[in-house]
């Protein structure tokens, strides 16, 4: 598949545009809001029952701490406050294999990764730290997933940052080493070596090919690079420790920050979803041509995106929360690609979005750290 230029994508977008706007029109029932912490400036927050008691509790990181939150009142157990350990984006998942769940934190620049064992106590004994990687600087996309088809979790990262690192504006996968607790570094496969420039953002995973492997996405904000301002993805090869093939999805986007490979409108092709986090709008590409079609284009700053069935129909919808409008959205798909857009939150700022179950009512509810709303907060889908 040959790279497209986004310049022969812009046709009909006006048609896009009002039919997106006029969505926004609809709906306008906010989420019901649960207020976890406050005080502090957080940008990731992720959940998970990290306690084994049947309830989700929240990981977050904030004024240089990790913090669990556990349910139902919230009791905040510190995890680390080692000096300079802001990380700005997490992942959760049994990473050594002893049935339960340990956090993952990412810190932008200098770049680190590491990653927290949750103890047989987890609320009176230590939580040892470890470090996964130092190789990649500039990190501000961690996403986890089965890279090499294996059946165990790996991590992707990106390494965006030009300078400090021997991996420059360049995407890379991380396999869990066999004893990880014993491991000094995790194996870093690069599979993207100085071929992401532009200050990459937030990773998507996903086959969109269909040939059975994933591939991965990520959107350049730019800004100030001129080389930014794109959503690509690349290629896997059969053997993912090789170079992967980019492909341009579309140029000309202005701060572009998250995509999402799914299928949006039905048709068993793999699409993306994708928001300009650092610029305007949420937006979806149609597949095999990459047509663009607005979903809230209005929006500013929508720096989070998830794309998941928010409301249990089988397609994929999405959400988000946008700092520079200071409201959180979900967006109901149809099924074949159009939306319906509907406000969860004003006065809500936010740098992180999840998806999670939080009242175990069989429907997901969305987690957001608030960067300058200095707040963890959950909103409960009213679907159910």
């Amino acid at each position: 598949m040959k790279p497209i230029k986004s310049q022969a994508l812009q046709s009909g977008l006006s048609i896009a545009v009002f039919l997106a706007i006029s969505s926004t029109e609809g709906l306008q029932a906010d989420w019901k809001k649960h207020e976890v912490h406050t005080g502090f400036h957080t940008n990731t927050a992720i959940a998970g029952d990290y306690t084994k008691d049947g309830l989700p509790d929240i990981i977050s990181n904030s004024g240089q701490k990790t913090r669990l939150f556990v349910a139902p009142d919230w009791q905040e157990v510190i995890l680390d406050e080692t000096k300079g350990h802001n990380f700005i984006h997490s992942e959760t998942f049994d990473v050594d294999g002893d049935g339960d769940l340990d956090y993952i934190g990412a810190r932008y620049q200098p770049g680190l990764l590491v990653w927290l064992e949750q103890p047989d106590q987890p609320l009176t004994e230590k939580w040892p730290l470890r470090v996964i990687s130092t190789e990649l600087n500039g990190i501000h996309g961690v996403l986890r997933g089965d890279v090499d088809n294996d059946g165990r979790i790996d991590l992707i990262a990106n390494s965006a940052q030009p300078v400090n690192t021997e991996h420059p504006e360049s995407l890379a996968w991380l396999a869990i080493p066999s004893n990880p607790r014993a491991a000094k570094n995790w194996p870093v496969h690069v599979f993207a070596e100085n071929d992401a420039p532009g200050l990459t953002h937030y990773l998507g995973l996903g086959d969109v090919n269909g040939d059975g492997r994933p591939d991965a996405a990520t959107g350049a904000k730019g800004l100030p690079s001129p080389t930014g301002n794109y959503f690509a993805w690349w290629e896997a090869p059969e053997n993912p420790r090789a170079p992967w093939q980019k492909h341009l999805i579309a140029d000309s986007q202005r701060g572009a920050t998250n995509i999402h490979p799914r299928d949006v409108n039905g048709d068993g092709k793999t699409d993306f979803i994708a928001s300009r986090g650092h610029g305007k709008g949420v937006i979806w590409f149609e597949a095999p041509n990459w047509e663009l079609h607005g979903i809230h284009p209005s929006l500013k700053e929508p720096h989070s995106l998830i794309a998941l069935d928010l409301d249990g129909d089988g397609d994929t919808d999405a959400a988000t929360c946008a700092f520079g409008s200071k409201e959180a959205w979900w967006f109901e798909n149809d099924g074949h690609g159009a939306f319906t857009n509907h406000r969860v939150a004003v006065d809500q700022e936010a740098y992180d979005i999840r998806a999670f179950d939080m009242d175990q009512d069989n429907d997901l509810d969305l987690i957001i750290g608030g960067r300058a709303s200095k707040n963890v907060v959950w909103y409960e889908n009213p679907q159910k």
